[in-house]
């Protein structure tokens, strides 16, 4: 039987291996890894939930972290991509950017346009376009803004193309922010408690490996954003949080696992749903608060990427 060939690693012979860093192809580990995702929700399904949305906004602590830490200077130009009901475009708008504003739905870029008529910015630009479609088609041109960004909008399946297309797009600057855990809509906490650790994804690691193999080097930081979700009942509160046990793309158990995760999951409402002692007032979005709330707030971490173009 033949021997396997060894190395030298300055000193004794060592097996040889190829790092893993190296040999493993980000793009297309996470091309599988949306394959066993939950779907990403459609135009339709975002022109719906648009109704939820108001035009005036709380004071956003993500918001002024993700300008704070992009760095925009003044009088430059911003491309948005995702922008939804514009966020980050308003503010960019009112501080005296010209955006160029792109969603696939319609109805939050409605919403947007509300909040810029009633703010009287006239510098932001929408456009209804998706992360697949043709950009040059729609206008969006290589160096067309000297900053790019994406703002918890990034869900596609090549992610390598998303990435340097907004390289292309940008002359100076590229921001985004992906998910450091699983889901924003999965709180791991709430998994563990029950008895299923949740899948991670970790999809800011993919991106910043996809990056530097392209020899792009990224700044990594980091944004807390605290999700004060409230339900109408105790049941509404487990019908909602139940489906995170239901969802095999964020956990992965038997059915016998997930049956006693649901009973656990009654015992942990029993100990950690409250009323809500602000019910009715306006949530962040300015939608009423109903009646019940967690004890303590649900805490999603954003990584925030950077990367010079130039």
């Amino acid at each position: 039987m033949a021997e396997r060939p060894t190395t030298r690693l300055g000193g004794p012979m060592h097996d040889e291996f190829t790092p893993l860093l190296t040999a493993t192809d980000w793009n297309e580990e996470w091309k599988e890894l949306q394959k066993v995702r939950r779907h990403a929700d459609d135009a339709a399904f975002w022109d719906k939930r648009s109704a939820t949305f108001t035009t005036k906004d709380a004071p956003n602590l993500y918001v002024e972290k993700f300008l704070e830490y992009a760095e925009i200077r003044p009088g430059e130009t911003v491309f948005d991509m995702g922008c939804g009901t514009g966020a980050l475009a308003v503010p960019l708008g009112e501080a005296g950017h010209k955006v160029v504003a792109a969603d696939f739905s319609q109805g939050m870029l409605d919403q947007m346009q509300a909040r810029l008529d009633a703010a009287g910015v006239r510098t932001v630009f929408p456009k209804l376009m998706s992360w697949e479609d043709d950009w040059p088609a729609f206008g969006v041109r290589e160096g067309m803004t000297d900053v790019a960004i994406a703002s918890r909008s990034i869900a596609t399946a090549d992610l390598r193309d998303a990435l340097l297309r907004l390289t292309e797009v940008a002359r100076r600057r590229v921001c985004i922010t992906l998910a450091t855990g699983s889901s924003p809509r999965v709180d791991e906490r709430i998994l563990a408690a029950v008895g299923l650790p949740s899948v991670l994804g970790r999809d800011y690691l993919y991106a910043f490996n996809i990056l530097a193999n392209e020899g792009i080097k990224a700044e990594v930081r980091y944004i807390d954003s605290t999700r004060d979700d409230t339900f109408a009942t105790p049941e509404d509160a487990y019908e909602k949080l139940i489906a995170m046990i239901d969802d095999s793309a964020a956990v992965r158990a038997s059915d016998e696992e997930r049956e006693q995760a649901r009973a656990n999951l009654r015992e942990w409402l029993a100990a950690n749903l409250v009323p809500n002692e602000t019910a009715g007032a306006p949530d962040r979005k300015g939608v009423p608060q109903l009646a019940w709330r967690l004890a303590e707030p649900r805490t999603v971490t954003w990584a925030f990427l950077a990367w010079n173009t130039h």
